[in-house]
């Protein structure tokens, strides 16, 4: 008596069964590795946050002042210097010659709205040379345009003229990206009526490609790496030179 062999039908489905459990399996094991990396990220939260406040402490010829969310904390770097706020204060210290006191006023995890009830009352006691503003991404996930452009309206009305405001990174994915671009249209729009500096880096992160994400993102997949955090800089690094030597040619008037 033969024995009776598969049939193709069974074949094909058991080995759809056994891709679509191998899916799942794969899914699974890869929500734990993003929850377990985000947990870790967490956990320098206030290690960041502690490092600012004591760096605010050093005293600078140069005031330099930043407002933001986790960006600016450096979260997803290899140290909270290695944000793109501090590649620009080492940038501004090495272009003027001069020390370079920096205020960090940012929160992770800050909206737009947070923005104004926790960074802007501190901001109102400070007088910088030296202003960057970059806030909204963490608005895109719970996408909102009208409290985000009221938020808008009322940071950038707080914020002395060379202020340099940056919109908001490429998020690479569409559905993302038309959040995205509504609200950049809303950030450049507020900055030209206030005649604030933007910075383009949606357009700085959009020529890193989807492959950024591989390269230039930290390994929850959402925040910069230390290349990741060069590259915010660099879409920086034009106009803030042009406002630190601004800066000390008024100040060389100044003295004389």
């Amino acid at each position: 008596m033969r024995e009776s062999t598969p049939s193709i039908r069974s074949l094909v489905a058991t080995g759809v069964a056994v891709l679509a459990t191998g899916i799942v399996l794969g899914t699974t094991w890869f929500r734990r590795y993003l929850a377990r990396q985000k947990a870790l990220l967490n956990e320098t939260l206030p290690v960041h946050s502690a490092w600012w406040r004591d760096n605010a402490k050093h005293p600078g010829e140069l005031l330099y002042v930043a407002i933001g969310d986790s960006a600016a904390q450096g979260i997803g770097a290899s140290s909270p210097n290695r944000s793109y706020v501090g590649v620009l204060a080492d940038h501004v210290r090495l272009v003027t010659g001069q020390t370079v006191r920096v205020v960090n006023l940012s929160v992770s995890g800050a909206t737009v709205t947070l923005a104004v009830r926790d960074q802007l009352p501190r901001f109102a006691k400070l007088e910088p040379d030296l202003v960057t503003v970059a806030i909204g991404a963490n608005d895109i996930a719970q996408w909102n345009p009208t409290p985000f452009e009221a938020g808008i309206r009322t940071i950038f009305a707080a914020l002395p003229p060379h202020t340099l405001v940056a919109d908001l990174p490429c998020f690479h994915l569409p559905h993302n990206e038309v959040k995205v671009a509504e609200a950049n249209e809303i950030i450049r729009r507020v900055a030209d009526e206030h005649e604030l500096t933007v910075v383009p880096l949606h357009s700085t992160t959009k020529r890193a490609g989807f492959r950024s994400i591989l390269t230039h993102v930290a390994k929850d997949l959402f925040h910069p790496n230390d290349r990741g955090y060069r590259s915010w800089a660099e879409a920086f690094l034009p106009a803030i030179s042009a406002d630190a030597a601004r800066v000390s040619a008024h100040q060389g008037v100044a003295a004389t």
